[in-house]
């Protein structure tokens, strides 16, 4: 916004010296048409007013009205923990570190936010997040991050929120965790992986956090990582290619058969990704289904896919939102880009491409969400920071 009234400052002060020389009603008349064409000017358009002075129109052709999206897919890099832990870092992406780990700031990602209209973006940890074996590490790293996430939000208020990252498969730290980030952080929900040294969400060992979840009906994010099987299957392929969305799909599929989605009907479920490939697997879940399904699912494996949230991060195209929307309802899906893995902007232009209908569109950038996190709507009110 800065960048545009500089501009238009700038563009209006070689007006007037133009309007001088053509005297008061040349120049209220240049004024109204300069204004009136500054809304459609794209970059770098040439306007010349009467009398030949050259202004620049800055504007977007495009330009970002009061922002509303709020996306709650969106990474933050503490730089402590690509310090501390590049090594980690590299082993999940199978020995490549994306370059976002390296060049991430709260500068950049404001930066983002205000160019692609993004009023709140919801911050958590990506992969591999924070447990490297060592549970003491991983308790003090999830404190760490927790605490610097909520400085964020606290320093740009109505800008952030934040899932809380906690150190399964260490259940009593987790515990603790959850109790610290609700009562004293004010977290928005927790993120949890889609699997931790290779057992899925779905494992009895991870029943007592999902206890507490399910009493609290909290908001759970599941995010994915590449599990120690599967980073190197192919070595010519980045795992975070094909491993990201299948492991999405092995959480979902496990919680779904493990009964866990039932058993624990509070929590709030968010899947990334448009579900990996789980809308388009649902045949074969009826067709491979133990006999004790009915037992496990007593409304359906339909109905518990329904129920879940599902953000299109990485995935606003149309053969992805073709196979969601034929599993949920609109009122399932949210805004999320990934950034900065994947830049803010893909996601933004590319839900416009997708034929929603406004009232859709309108649910997706934010109703939804703020159905789902209602904090969010006290933020409303406050002045957007940068």
């Amino acid at each position: 916004m800065n960048s545009v009234l500089e501009c238009r400052s700038r563009n209006q002060s070689d007006e007037n010296q133009s309007n001088k020389r053509e005297g008061e009603s040349d120049f209220r008349t240049n004024r109204r048409s300069f204004i009136s064409g500054l809304a459609a000017a794209t970059v770098g358009t040439i306007v010349r007013p009467k009398g030949g002075a050259v202004a620049v129109a800055c504007a977007t052709a495009s330009p970002v009205a009061t922002p509303n999206l709020i996306d709650v897919h969106h990474h933050f890099v503490p730089p402590f923990y690509v310090s501390e832990h590049r090594e980690h870092i590299a082993a999940a992406g199978g020995g490549r570190t994306h370059p976002a780990y390296l060049t991430w700031t709260v500068e950049q990602a404001i930066e983002a936010m205000d160019k692609n209209g993004v009023a709140t973006a919801v911050l958590s940890l990506t992969t591999p997040s924070v447990w490297f074996g060592d549970a003491r590490m991983a308790t003090q790293l999830a404190r760490k991050v927790n605490e610097y996430a909520a400085e964020l939000v606290r320093t740009h208020p109505g800008r952030f929120g934040f899932f809380a990252v906690v150190s399964l498969p260490d259940t009593e730290s987790s515990l603790h965790e959850i109790e610290y980030a609700f009562s004293s952080l004010r977290a928005d929900g927790i993120g949890l992986m889609t699997s931790y040294e290779d057992k899925w969400l779905g494992d009895p060992r991870y029943e007592p956090v999902f206890e507490e979840l399910n009493r609290r009906k909290a908001v759970v994010f599941v995010h994915p990582t590449t599990g120690l099987c599967c980073r190197t299957l192919l070595p010519d392929v980045n795992p975070f290619m094909v491993e990201i969305p299948q492991d999405t799909t092995r959480a979902i599929t496990n919680l779904l058969f493990s009964g866990s989605f039932t058993k624990f009907r509070d929590i709030r479920f968010i899947f990334t990704h448009a579900g990996g490939t789980a809308p388009m697997m649902v045949n074969r879940m009826h067709q491979y289904a133990s006999k004790d399904v009915a037992q496990k699912l007593p409304n359906g494996i339909e109905y518990e896919l329904k129920r879940l949230h599902y953000d299109i991060a990485g995935t606003a195209s149309r053969a992805a939102i073709a196979a969601l929307t034929s599993l949920v309802p609109t009122s399932q899906i949210l805004f999320g880009s990934d950034n900065p893995f994947i830049p803010l902007a893909e996601t933004a232009e590319g839900l416009k491409q997708l034929g929603f209908s406004d009232a859709d569109l309108q649910k997706i950038r934010r109703d939804n969400a703020i159905e789902l996190l209602p904090r969010l709507r006290s933020e409303e009110t406050r002045p957007t920071s940068g």
